[in-house]
């Protein structure tokens, strides 16, 4: 029997996922007020995985909006530029960003998450598999997020990325 309420937070979550990439199609097209408008409302959405992400973007899209780009200094800013650096494919500079960001403040997920999403599509298959085990091993949900992004298709044939998808607790 299927259970209402996971239905209903499944719709929630897909929901989110699709205005979540509507958003960022409009940051990259450097349309930062609409992109804005659409991550602060996932921010209050509730849906924790989809609102972190949107937070990150929402910041960058209001500092692009209002001002000339800045250095990044703190670990927020060098996450939120490495974050807009991979989303644009500007892999070179995500890779250096997060690098930076995970040397100031190591074993974060999320920063892990996004160095594997990286590393996977620069091509650098070791590095990618070395960054996801750690971000599914400090946060076991990132396995689940693993299988359906799409950033890790290049792995999808590795025994190790396949062994680490289906571990147990999945």
């Amino acid at each position: 029997m299927v259970d209402p309420e996971k239905q209903r937070l499944h719709r929630q979550y897909e929901a989110a996922v699709k205005s979540y990439e509507a958003a960022v199609r409009a940051f990259r097209k450097q349309n930062y007020g609409k992109a804005a408008e659409i991550f602060e409302k996932l921010v209050a959405s509730g849906v924790r995985d989809v609102a972190e992400r949107a937070q990150v973007h929402l910041q960058l899209s209001r500092q692009r909006s209002s001002r000339p780009a800045v250095s990044p200094r703190s670990v927020d800013e060098l996450y939120a530029v490495g974050i807009a650096s991979l989303n644009g494919r500007n892999l070179e500079l995500a890779a250096e960003q997060l690098g930076k960001a995970n040397k100031l403040k190591p074993n974060q997920d999320h920063i892990r998450y996004a160095l594997a999403a990286t590393h996977a599509l620069r091509g650098d298959i070791d590095a990618a598999i070395e960054h996801l085990e750690a971000a599914v091993t400090l946060r076991p949900e990132n396995r689940f997020h693993a299988r359906r992004d799409e950033d890790f298709r290049r792995l999808a044939s590795d025994p190790r990325f396949r062994r680490l998808l289906s571990s147990a607790g999945s």
